[in-house]
C-alpha cells in the first residue's frame, strides 16, 4: 500500500440536517386550526339550540308515559300544539278542524279509532284499553315527529 493520501481517504460520512419540528406549525396551519374551531363551535351551538327547542317532545313524551284515559292523553296533545303554535291559532280549534290541524303537522295518517276517541270519545264512556294503545301509539309518533307550522 501507499502512504499517499486518494481522494477516497477525503471522504466522510454525510451530515444530515436536523428533523422538521412538529411546532410550531406552518401559518396555514394556523387558519386551518382557527376554522376547525370555529366550525365545533358551530355545531356544538346548533346542537345545544335543537335540544334545548326540543326540550318540550321530551316532557312530553315522558308524562305520555303515565297517562291512562283519552282525555289526559288528547289534553296532552293541545298542550304540545301549544307549544309550536300561537296560542289564539289553537284555542279557538275544535272538532274536525281539530283532527285536521293535527293530521296537516304530521306525516303520518290519523287512525279512525283516534279520530274517534279525539271527537266523541273524549267526552264518552272510557274506552278499552286497546283503543287507548293506538291513542297513546299515535300521540307518541305525533309528538315525535310533528312539525312546526309556518308561521
Amino acid at each position: 500500500m501507499s502512504d499517499t493520501p486518494t481522494s477516497l481517504d477525503h471522504l466522510h460520512d454525510l451530515v444530515l440536517p436536523p428533523a422538521v419540528p412538529w411546532w410550531p406549525p406552518a401559518p396555514g396551519w394556523y387558519a386551518v386550526i382557527a376554522l376547525a374551531l370555529v366550525a365545533a363551535a358551530w355545531v356544538t351551538l346548533s346542537a345545544w339550540r335543537r335540544w334545548q327547542a326540543n326540550a318540550y317532545r321530551r316532557e312530553a313524551m315522558r308524562e305520555l308515559a303515565s297517562l291512562q284515559s283519552a282525555e289526559a292523553i288528547a289534553e296532552l296533545l293541545r298542550r304540545t300544539a301549544l307549544a309550536i303554535a300561537p296560542r289564539p291559532e289553537i284555542a279557538e280549534m275544535t272538532g274536525s278542524a281539530w283532527l285536521d290541524w293535527l293530521v296537516a303537522q304530521s306525516p303520518e295518517p290519523m287512525p279512525d279509532t283516534v279520530r274517534v276517541q279525539l271527537t266523541a270519545g273524549v267526552y264518552g264512556p272510557p274506552a278499552a284499553s286497546q283503543g287507548i294503545d293506538t291513542l297513546r301509539d299515535y300521540a307518541a309518533r305525533w309528538i315525535a315527529l310533528h312539525h312546526s307550522p309556518p308561521c
